[in-house]
């Protein structure tokens, strides 16, 4: 597989926070296709597709904010591992949240890592640059 094939379905509802994740993204020189949902239910008809649009292909990683309108972060990650299809889906959790109540939570529902928002700048781009080294080096789930 190559890297660049990789899409990333950003699922965050604050624009502000996306365009810098956008932005430390290009930063990094990473040139995957971004995806984004403004929360869990957008995201989730992402990943299933509906109607009108077919579902996101694998391979896609997913970075996930907790604090969202409609269906929050961990609400998205217990659909998405009650799903047959979605749960073995890579997320990476990206908060402002440093509560260790939404780290357990995240971890008990197998999320690849925890990044805290907070650190926006070179420390979250270089964040960003050990996201690439992941994905360059694992294998992801087959479309199923």
């Amino acid at each position: 597989m190559v890297a660049n094939q990789i899409t990333i379905l950003l699922v965050d509802d604050d624009d502000v926070d996306a365009d810098i994740i956008r932005r430390a993204i290009t930063k990094q020189r990473i040139a995957n296709p971004i995806v984004r949902a403004r929360d869990g239910l957008e995201a989730l008809t992402v990943l299933r597709g509906n109607e009108s649009e077919a579902a996101l292909n694998r391979p896609y990683l997913i970075l996930l904010d907790l604090n969202m309108p409609r269906m929050s972060g961990i609400e998205f990650l217990q659909e998405l591992r009650d799903d047959k299809n979605l749960h073995d889906s890579i997320v990476f959790v990206l908060s402002s949240s440093l509560d260790d109540r939404d780290i357990l939570k995240s971890y008990e529902k197998h999320v690849a890592g925890y990044l805290p928002k907070g650190k926006f700048g070179d420390p979250f781009v270089d964040q960003l640059n050990s996201l690439q080294l992941y994905w360059r080096y694992i294998e992801f789930p087959p479309e199923h």
